[in-house]
């Protein structure tokens, strides 16, 4: 049977981006379950909740969810693309009038905001990351899904819990094309499961030794680490340091052969407390350059 659709409904008009900075929002690296289907509607899953979204005249954003789900996933949008707090206003605290290429990079994606995603799945997430490109990501996390989530609208499943994973056997994890990863996911699955309430305590700690307690889970390095606080705890000091920040710092702040330790050191003192909003900015610019 066809899945039922609430209504669209218009997310608030305190954000209108253009379906440029929609894109990189929702499938610029932040999050890997957002598709754009050939009809133009981005379809997207996050925790127990299925939406899609639409572009529409002077940039405003329209929302639909299964009509059975729609009254719980309203506020869950609000929260997840962090619409009860003014983008505008922390774009503008950054330091873009002392820096002219941040200047223009907030100039090229205006109202790009950070996320809200779920702690637990972030983590899953860029657990599988490692050394691969955004469309690779989102198909071993699609089957991660698939094969081991549960289905919470037709045809359509959330991704499984830690919990979940820890009762997978390695080699049943390896099926979705995780390679190495596997092991990675199994063993923080298992940590997990013998430490209930960890992640929570994490999430709830300062960013400094939320981030030293990420390092000790296998597979979780600094870049990982910064990437799940910021797209997953909203810690926005994180400066996660991919290859496009190592490359746009090198050719637009002098900072050649530093390393990502030195250059994420660099973005908290340089950016200041929303490092991490900054580095959004400058990794949307310099892949749109590339």
């Amino acid at each position: 049977m066809a899945e039922t659709w609430s209504a669209w409904q218009p997310l608030p008009a305190s954000w209108t981006p253009t379906a440029r900075v929609l894109r990189e929002t929702l499938d610029g690296g932040q999050a890997f379950r957002w598709t754009l289907s050939a009809d133009g509607l981005w379809h997207g899953v996050f925790g127990q909740h299925v939406v899609r979204l639409r572009h529409t005249a002077r940039n405003r954003v329209e929302w639909s969810a299964p009509a059975a789900l729609a009254k719980k996933t309203a506020p869950a949008l609000l929260h997840y693309l962090d619409l009860d707090r003014d983008a505008d206003a922390l774009a503008d605290s950054l330091p873009w009038r002392s820096d002219q290429h941040l200047a223009r990079c907030l100039s090229e994606f205006p109202g790009l905001r950070i996320l809200r995603q779920p702690f637990g799945e972030t983590l899953l997430c860029f657990l599988c990351s490692a050394t691969k490109q955004i469309v690779q990501i989102k198909q071993m996390v699609a089957l991660l899904a698939e094969r081991h989530g549960a289905e919470i609208a037709p045809g359509v499943f959330r991704l499984p819990t830690w919990t979940e994973l820890a009762a997978v056997p390695e080699p049943e994890l390896r099926k979705c094309l995780l390679g190495f990863r596997a092991r990675y996911i199994s063993d923080t699955a298992k940590f997990l499961a013998n430490h209930p309430g960890w992640l929570d305590e994490t999430e709830a700690l300062p960013y400094a030794e939320a981030k030293a307690r990420l390092c000790s889970l296998a597979g979780v390095g600094e870049k990982v680490a910064d990437c799940v606080l910021l797209f997953g705890a909203n810690k926005l000091e994180a400066f996660p340091v991919d290859v496009w920040i190592i490359r746009t710092m090198a050719t637009r702040y002098g900072l050649e052969n530093w390393s990502p330790a030195q250059i994420a050191h660099f973005g908290r003192v340089h950016f200041g407390p929303l490092a991490g909003l900054a580095q959004q900015f400058l990794f949307a610019y310099e892949r749109a350059q590339r």
